[in-house]
């Protein structure tokens, strides 16, 4: 696993020029997505390549999920997954524990990742720049999800609510993050301060960082995704009444399971049917996950629409200077 970390890293800037000269002719139309990928159909995904020698159909499929908290614990989290998905696709399964959305971008970009879980910022990033393609979410039986945006403070701080945060430290995960950064950015102005002017930005790494940043009093307060801290508590990482929550916002989509553009389209549909069939009930995933009872189709053109235009009003570009923030 250390080598598709390794491999990976140089995957966006480090492909010939012939590659991408061939890309570029070879497609009329693409979209925002990168020069490699094309989009006829204009579902604003990566196409499936015409040319069956471009087809991947690997023995062994990579699997990740975002690196939102510890990598270790979720390895051990979706193993029953794992193992729904090897009987379903008749393939092994590897579990790649990326340590950052950059990392696991790149690693399906350079072709060393073929299934991933991208969490709800970095997905356009995995779509445009590494042709990820989102086909699924975790949800109630109803068909309901999402998750929030909450803002957390001590709960002995004098900040009452968002335009409080004036003149504070305040946690934002990382730059690429929707609840954790693009969001606030492009909401907090309407509430009465603007993130960097207003107030510090402080990058914690992860929402998990932020939260506990807050408890032991390192940041004033943080925006972060409600889904994470939910769980944060239910498995004893904070206690709830040491924070109090001051804002949060109309929900928003989870993380987006992806396959990569190229797969082979009978093993592509193998991997969806294994995600569509997966019981939760009993297992360590849904005992992780409360509330969600099932995998729900979804496209990235629809579901994510809201997302597209928070990043855009952000001046947000996907490109891999705008995945590493800068």
């Amino acid at each position: 696993m250390t080598k598709i970390i390794t491999r990976a890293a140089a995957a966006l800037g480090i492909l010939s020029a012939t590659a991408f000269a061939a890309a570029a002719e070879d497609c009329a139309e693409r979209g925002a997505l990168d020069v490699l990928y094309c989009d006829a159909n204009g579902d604003l995904v990566a196409d499936t390549p015409t040319d069956p020698a471009e087809l991947s159909n690997p023995d062994t499929l990579v699997f990740a999920y975002t690196p939102v908290e510890d990598p270790a614990v979720y390895a051990d989290i979706w193993e029953p997954f794992i193992a729904h998905l090897e009987e379903t696709t008749g393939k092994d399964v590897q579990f790649f524990a990326v340590q950052s959305n950059s990392a696991e971008v790149e690693a399906m970009r350079s072709g060393r990742l073929h299934v991933a879980g991208f969490s709800t910022g970095p997905t356009p990033f995995a779509v445009n720049l590494a042709g990820a393609v989102p086909f699924a979410i975790m949800g109630a039986e109803d068909g309901q999800f999402g998750y929030k945006l909450q803002v957390f403070t001590q709960a002995d701080s004098d900040i009452k609510d968002v335009k409080d945060l004036a003149g504070r430290r305040v946690a934002h995960t990382s730059p690429t993050s929707n609840s954790g950064n693009q969001a606030p950015r492009a909401l907090f102005p309407d509430l009465g301060v603007e993130p960097d002017k207003d107030y510090e930005v402080i990058y914690s790494g992860s929402h998990d960082q932020s939260m506990l940043g807050v408890v032991a009093g390192d940041y004033d307060a943080a925006p972060v995704a409600s889904e994470v801290v939910d769980r944060m508590a239910e498995r004893g990482l904070y206690d709830p009444a040491d924070v109090r929550k001051i804002w949060e916002s109309d929900p928003f989509p989870t993380t987006s399971f992806t396959l990569a553009h190229n797969l082979d389209p009978e093993l592509a549909e193998k991997i969806k049917e294994a995600f569509f069939s997966f019981d939760f009930e009993g297992t360590k995933l849904g005992d992780e996950f409360e509330g969600v009872s099932k995998f729900i189709p979804i496209t990235y053109k629809d579901q994510w629409a809201v997302i597209r235009q928070i990043q855009k009003s952000n001046g947000v570009e996907y490109t891999p200077q705008g995945l590493a923030g800068k």
